[in-house]
Formats: C-alpha cells, structure tokens, sequence
C-alpha cells in the first residue's frame, strides 16, 4: 500500500523528510549557496539582486561591482544613476539601486560598515526581507535562523507534499517545524539543487529522480 494514501501525520512528514535529507546529503554532497561572495555584505547585495534574476547573471554583474564598490561606504555614496546602470542587467535596477544604496548607508550609520548578525536588524534594512535575511545569517554567519524560501524551494515543497501553498513566510514557518533546526542552511540548498538537477519546473524528470519512492506525485 502507498504510504502516500489519506492524509500524512505531522510525524510521519517528519521522518519522509529525514529519509529525504539523506538521500540529499549523499546526491549533492557539494551543494553550496550559488552567489558569488567574499565578505557578509556582498553576499548581502549579491542577494538583493537575485531577486527576479538569476543567480547566473548576478554573478555576472557582481565580479565587476565588487572590484569597484569594495566596502558599503563605496555603495552609500555612490551616484544613483551611475549606480543603477552597474546593476542594469538584473532587472529591477532602479528599485535595487535605491535600496543598495539606502541599505548601504545604514550599514554604515547605524552598524559601523558591518552586516547585523541579528534576524530583526537585518529585515529593517531597504531591500531587506526574511528570505534575503535567511540568506545572509545562514551563509555568511552560519545561523540558521529559517528554511530560505525561493521559487524552487516553494516549487519542490509543494510537489514533495511537505507543504501546500505559494506564500513564503507561511512556508518558512512550515518547512521550519518540519525540518531539523540543524539542516535549515542545507535543506534549501538541497531542494535548489533537485530543482536545478532533476526536478524541473517545466517537467520533473521523475525517470531518474533518486527520491521518487518518497514523492506523493510517483506514477502521476
């Protein structure tokens, strides 16, 4: 009998995940925070750009604007227009100059030049939500203060059956009851890798998904 038939118990999810976790530890041994960075601020701003871009191309833009804003204070008082144009080709880039710029200048006012090592301090920053904040605290600090919550992180969730819906905060909220404090940082990065790897968002390639016998859509 598939013991995907009614409804799964918090408890038996619990234990799927732990048998999924596994399986990811073994499979993508080297899965890692695709961002290009050296320093916590410029995972910061790597990361504001990500948004509705891919981590591709932010890596792109990055290997240039790092060498010519090397600390935030470069950024706080860079020309917005100039500014913007460095950013251009991650899409958004009016908006995340002006964050980039504004989040610079706090760091810089009102935490000596340094990333906040502290959920709060981080979300007020501009251009600063959870997910961002997740981010930064799990990748440059390794706190693991939530389950980072992206397009593939969602996608996976939902088609593994660990959760149901699209908002990300109620999703972090979810995934961090089910999923052991101590992999927070890595289960995103695991999930970011199958969705990359083998679980598509065009077309899952369930023929030669490693985690099929612990998947609710098997045989669907």
């Amino acid at each position: 009998m598939s013991r995907f038939r009614g409804r799964e118990s918090k408890v038996a999810k619990k234990q799927r995940i732990l048998e999924l976790i596994s399986l990811f530890q073994h499979y993508y041994p080297e899965a890692h925070c695709a961002l290009n960075f050296s320093t916590p601020h410029e995972l910061l701003i790597a990361t504001i750009l990500s948004a509705q871009c891919t981590d591709e191309r932010v890596n792109i833009v990055t290997e240039t604007l790092f060498r010519k804003y090397p600390t935030p204070k470069d950024y706080a008082e860079a020309d917005i227009k100039e500014l913007e144009e460095d950013v251009r080709t991650t899409g958004f880039f009016r908006n995340k100059a002006k964050n980039i710029k504004a989040c610079c200048q706090a760091l810089v006012e009102r935490h000596g030049s340094l990333v906040p090592e502290d959920l709060d301090q981080l979300v007020a920053l501009a251009g600063v939500g959870r997910k961002t904040a997740n981010v930064v605290l799990g990748n440059a600090f390794n706190i693991a203060s939530g389950v980072v919550v992206d397009t593939h992180v969602t996608r996976l969730s939902n088609r593994l059956g660990l959760v149901k819906g699209s908002n990300a905060e109620i999703l972090e909220r979810e995934l961090n009851e089910l999923v052991p404090q101590e992999h927070w940082v890595m289960f995103s990065h695991w999930l970011i890798s199958h969705g990359r790897a083998v679980c598509k968002a065009r077309k899952a390639q369930c023929e030669k998904c490693f985690v099929e016998q612990l998947c609710p859509q098997r045989g669907l």
